[in-house]
């Protein structure tokens, strides 16, 4: 004899089997485990700390680097005459670090003001151990960290930047 079944049985039966599946999955899993998390809800957190780590880091070479350097505060003189750069080289560096600031604030920008800020750190680093002796050699490495993450998570935005730099030109 056989059996047949019209489409809305097929689909009340499909669907029948996939919740017991389902159910039978999430009855394995040991109580007080988190199953799924909305994805949503993840990427929604992940968006906000990523945001807070620019905001952070922008401050930090807001206040922390470039006003130093630009108000001529007398250890970053005193640093930049040890280099050899002068003041020239202390106000460049302290515009460098203030437009990257302001720059990983703004979404479109936020990338290729990462990667610059690296490059610098880079050139921090190198600074640090010929100059002087690595004291604080490791500050820099850790600031690049972020800025990495940063980068690598707002990538999208350089083909935005891109497509609006080829329209304006």
């Amino acid at each position: 004899m056989s059996v047949y079944l019209s489409d809305s049985n097929a689909n009340r039966l499909t669907q029948e089997s996939l919740m017991s599946e389902t159910a039978a999955s999430a009855a394995s899993v040991p109580s007080g485990t988190v199953v799924a998390e909305s994805a949503t809800a993840r990427g929604r957190r992940a968006r906000i700390a990523l945001r807070g780590l620019q905001v952070a880091l922008a401050l930090m070479f807001g206040f922390a680097s470039a006003l130093p350097k630009l108000i001529g505060h007398e250890s970053a003189v005193e640093s930049f005459d040890k280099i050899g750069w002068g003041g020239a080289g202390m106000y460049s560096i302290g515009v460098l670090e203030l437009l990257g600031a302001i720059a990983l604030l703004i979404p479109l920008l936020s990338s290729v003001a990462a990667v610059s800020l690296s490059a610098l750190m880079v050139g921090a680093f190198i600074t640090q151990l010929a100059v002087f002796d690595g004291q604080y050699a490791a500050t820099p490495l850790i600031l690049i960290v972020p800025l990495a993450l940063i980068a690598y998570a707002r990538r999208s935005h350089n083909a935005e930047l891109l497509q609006l730099i080829r329209r304006r030109s």
